[in-house]
């Protein structure tokens, strides 16, 4: 594999006993990085990329390298390869699964956690930065959403529902439009990234070059240090267990979506009569879709 030390994949001896072999023959940076997974494989999962670089005292672009020295791609695709290594196969699909669950077991698990990250979400939100997001939202001549996978149709329902209260909003969820677009934003337009990790390059990338174009900047991303967060000015966090295992949202989609719904809210509020004609209007229009 170009840029490994190994020629077979990481799967064939499991992704710990790699770094655990590999360790000691590496520079001093990337041992470092070495050492925490070895001596903490479950904590690491739980960590973001930015965390780990201030754990241990690297950059970045030091941990992706790390990475593709123990031969895989990069910082999620190790913690998605740490933990095969370390949980039972099926909590992969949901973390308090286990194999032979019956519907109803099945069931109880998943609402549980949706009821969970609703209520950690709703404790740990803050007013302050809420309040904040709904000013800029409501002050900007143009609001840009960006989202990514499992983000983009969170973004997309962004855009619908503030469209609706008459806002110019526009949910782009191609990665080269996000940069083109983004580089083109300014100090009259918001923008509101939607990231589960906050480490994905290509919503980071957009957020960045936003922010660099003036543009006024919410994240709406999981609790914790990540790329995203260096380049937000307001961050409206979401918690969810599943960030331990899972490389996609589960859960936290569900706390995006009751974020996205109390900052409408909070937005109409700021004018509500003026809400109130452009959601009568809305109504008016999509009642002729329907018979």
């Amino acid at each position: 594999m170009t840029g490994s030390t190994f020629s077979s994949g990481p799967a064939a001896t499991g992704i710990l006993s790699r770094v655990r072999e590999l360790q000691n023959e590496l520079p001093p940076k990337a041992r470092q990085i070495a050492e925490l997974v070895v001596a903490r494989p479950e904590p690491f999962i739980h960590m973001s990329i930015t965390e780990v670089a201030e754990a241990c005292g690297v950059s970045e672009g030091t941990i992706v390298s790390f990475c593709r020295r123990v031969g895989v791609r990069g910082f999620q695709e190790l913690k998605i390869m740490l933990a095969r290594d370390l949980i039972e196969p099926v909590r992969l699909i949901q973390e308090d699964l286990h194999r032979g669950d019956d519907p109803a077991t099945v069931t109880d698990h998943i609402f549980a956690a949706h009821a969970a990250s609703l209520q950690e979400t709703r404790r740990l939100l803050s007013m302050d930065a809420l309040a904040q997001a709904a000013k800029l939202l409501r002050e900007a001549r143009r609001i840009e959403i960006y989202g990514i996978g499992s983000s983009a149709p969170v973004a997309q329902d962004l855009s619908y529902r503030l469209l609706q209260l008459g806002l110019a909003a526009n949910a782009i969820v191609d990665s080269h439009v996000q940069a083109v677009s983004a580089g083109m934003t300014g100090p009259e337009v918001a923008t509101v990234t939607v990231s589960h990790s906050g480490s994905t390059v290509e919503t980071v990338l957009a957020t960045r070059l936003a922010q660099s174009a003036g543009a006024r900047t919410i994240g709406i991303t999981r609790l914790g240090k990540s790329p995203l967060a260096a380049h937000c000015e307001v961050l409206l966090y979401t918690v969810a267990n599943e960030t331990r295992y899972r490389p996609e949202a589960m859960s936290s989609r569900v706390a995006q979506l009751a974020i996205i719904d109390t900052l409408v809210s909070c937005c109409a509020l700021t004018d509500t009569e003026r809400s109130v004609e452009k959601l009568q209007h809305a109504a008016r229009i999509l009642s002729e879709k329907r018979y």
